[in-house]
């Protein structure tokens, strides 16, 4: 029974979090990118703190260490990488099932930065090939025109790789902090400083809520993301985190664009092009490069959760 438990919830977890990136391309039809990524944050803060006051038994952080946890996740899990992603995204050219494979790099990009912060960290020549591999992958995902750099949507596309970087190094600088705090308190409060960056962004590019138009539209593609994609989602992936371990969680990553093509196909008629199949091809190739003695050693760990009535 647990093994189709964990099956269900992670195909749950990658429609929800697949599915964001065509709410995302849907609200922004309608909300100044930067103002909605905010407004998202503001409601799915709110219900994650209520959450951690009630799952953990230290919902505030309290030592300098735990609030710069919250620091870079703030700035770079959430403002960063949802600010750089938002953006990307109001190109037409940017379709949902690009943004989410070109975010599905976040793993390969994470253990190139691990390479550079933390010491005790190292890549082989075969771990280099699969970095590689995955830039080589949003390189044909983006398609450039070498005559004209800005066509195509090639600069909205390096913004959403801006924004699996930013995650990524966000990823990495948490890790190499010396303090511990419950990830969801952490998610929490990352989120709630996350929103107040992005309003103080968003004000700065001149957008407002007058610029928003609040309809049927907008206001489901503001709660999907919210309590969807955001709260339950960060909810089940707590549980699988558990259940599964990071290596097996990660692969979430690798789904979702799947979820994220058929959802923007179904919602949006966006048609992913043979491009998008080829560059996600070669990121996952990539990250199996990367992972692969990880991935052999956590297989005696799935073989057992298989096998277990």
């Amino acid at each position: 029974m647990t093994r189709y438990r964990n099956l269900l919830l992670f195909v749950l977890l990658a429609a929800a979090w697949g599915s964001a990136f065509m709410a995302i391309k849907a609200g922004l039809a309608y909300i100044p990118p930067v103002l909605f990524a905010a407004l998202r944050y503001d409601v799915a803060g709110v219900l994650m703190l209520g959450y951690a006051f009630y799952a953990t038994d230290q919902p505030i952080p309290e030592s300098r260490g735990q609030w710069a946890l919250v620091a870079v996740g703030a700035t770079l899990l959430i403002a960063g990488y949802h600010t750089l992603l938002f953006i990307g995204e109001t190109d037409p050219a940017v379709t949902s099932a690009a943004a989410a494979v070109i975010v599905s790099l976040s793993p390969v990009l994470t253990t190139g930065f691990a390479r550079l912060f933390l010491p005790e960290e190292r890549l082989t020549a075969v771990g280099i090939a699969g970095l590689l591999l995955g830039l080589v992958g949003v390189v044909v995902l983006s398609n450039p025109d070498p005559d004209n750099l800005l066509a195509g949507g090639a600069v909205a596309k390096l913004l959403v790789f801006g924004a699996a970087a930013a995650f990524a190094l966000g990823s990495v600088l948490t890790r190499r902090i010396e303090a511990s705090l419950p990830i969801e308190t952490m998610e929490a409060w990352s989120m709630v400083g996350g929103a107040l960056i992005m309003h103080g962004v968003s004000l700065g590019l001149g957008e407002s809520l007058g610029d928003a138009v609040w309809n049927a539209e907008s206001l489901a593609a503001l709660a999907y993301l919210s309590v969807v994609a955001s709260a339950l989602g960060f909810l089940i992936y707590f549980d699988l985190l558990d259940r599964l371990g990071p290596i097996e969680i990660n692969l979430v990553s690798y789904v979702a664009p799947i979820a994220a093509a058929l959802a923007g196909w179904a919602v949006l008629d966006e048609v992913p092009t043979v491009y998008t199949a080829a560059g996600f091809l070669v990121i996952f190739a990539g990250f199996l490069l990367l992972k692969r003695r990880a991935i052999r050693g956590e297989l005696p760990r799935v073989r057992k959760l298989v096998s277990r009535p």
